[in-house]
């Protein structure tokens, strides 16, 4: 196990090329489970191939366990990586391809046939290691590179995307896989995703990118409920965060929001929100399954159900607020129909406001009139 620590990294492919990595300050504990999430092209395998040794840094530094390992081989790193392709051997037998690295590094035969045996029973491949790799599954082709990484027992593991090959089925399944396979080595890992679902689940700590810059880096529970800005609000959550255009008005010397729909209108308290946020354009941010049905005293905004979406846990229905489409989230029992009309509620303290231009969360109305810095990272710029 190894801390790993990226220290204002930065990557460049060219002078008059934009900065593909900007500015990246990261640090994890030993043996935590960093996920690096965000949509194609935002720099994310970038970042996993600089750690890998794989790319140069064009500034910073990076370092495992204190050391600077910025301009170390890939050799030197001792870290090992499970490429998003397999990269198996197709001559090779599973049990060549584990035993290859350890072979390269000349280690006796009797220890490699040791390491092998304890990889293939970790990884319940005992079975195929005299199969080929075109004799296996995606599935079991993935077990296999997993089973070819930790042979070497590194001070660090990194995934490129390992399940993006697999079936939807076989995700879940997998992800279950590298989540308990972790909890029982405790190596210090890095996994690099698209998938918010994978972030959510498997990560100690998560790192949201954009165009080659963190957005937001925390634990799963900061990042969902603490999103630091409208792109990390709408890009983590399934189904995402509602958005809803806002104004505020005074009414008795507070601030309201106003939501309207074809049936109704309603004004939002929003306790402890800045005076100086009347007249700014912003955004209301909450969770379908924050958008309350009848349950309680709060004021309600009453909207028709446009559409309904069974999932089988859940029902999604989908109205109208402020001219923007809301999703709420119901119990799979809901006797809700399409036509029907529902008494809506926001719980003040789950709402979330955005300014509108610069896409900055401002605050949680009903906790703090602006996010507390070290809860919310702020953009870079703004």
């Amino acid at each position: 196990m190894a801390t790993l620590e990226l220290r204002n990294v930065n990557k460049s492919y060219g002078s008059g090329l934009a900065d593909t990595l900007k500015n990246i300050e990261l640090s994890i504990d030993s043996g935590e489970f960093l996920i690096l999430v965000g949509p194609s092209g935002c720099g994310k395998s970038t970042l996993m191939n600089c750690i890998a040794g794989l790319e140069d840094i064009s500034g910073g530094a990076i370092l495992v366990d204190g050391q600077d390992i910025s301009g170390m081989s890939p050799k030197d790193r001792d870290i090992a990586m499970v490429f998003q392709s397999y990269a198996l051997y197709p001559t090779m037998s599973v049990r060549e391809n584990i035993a290859f690295g350890l072979k390269i590094r000349k280690l006796p035969p009797a220890e490699i046939d040791a390491e092998v045996a304890r990889v293939a029973r970790l990884l319940q491949i005992e079975h195929l290691l005299q199969r080929k790799p075109g004799q296996l599954s995606g599935g079991q082709q993935q077990r296999v590179a997993m089973g070819r990484a930790l042979a070497r027992r590194p001070k660090i593991y990194l995934f490129d995307e390992p399940l993006s090959n697999l079936d939807a089925k076989l995700r879940v399944e997998m992800r279950t896989e590298i989540k308990l396979m972790h909890q029982r080595l405790k190596t210090t890992t890095v996994y690099v995703t698209h998938d918010q679902i994978e972030a959510m689940t498997l990560g100690d700590k998560v790192a949201v990118m954009k165009d080659g810059v963190i957005q937001q880096f925390g634990t799963p529970r900061e990042i969902y409920n603490d999103p630091a800005n409208l792109f990390v609000a709408g890009f983590m959550g399934s189904p995402p965060m509602n958005f809803i255009p806002l104004r505020l008005q005074r009414r008795d010397g507070r601030l309201v929001g106003l939501l309207d729909s074809a049936d109704g209108h309603c004004e939002l308290p929003l306790g402890g929100v800045d005076g100086e946020l009347e007249g700014r354009e912003l955004i209301l941010g909450i969770r379908p399954e924050q958008v309350l049905v009848g349950a309680g005293d709060l004021p309600a905004i009453r909207a028709q159900v446009q559409v309904l979406e069974p999932t089988g846990p859940d029902t999604l229905a989908f109205v109208e607020i402020n001219q923007t489409k809301v999703c709420c989230r119901l119990a799979p029992d809901s006797p809700a129909r399409v036509g029907d009309t529902l008494d809506l509620q926001f719980a003040p303290d789950k709402v979330l406001l955005f300014d509108a231009r610069s896409g900055e969360r401002l605050c949680v109305p009903g906790k703090a009139a602006v996010a507390e810095p070290a809860r919310v990272a702020r953009l870079k710029g703004l």
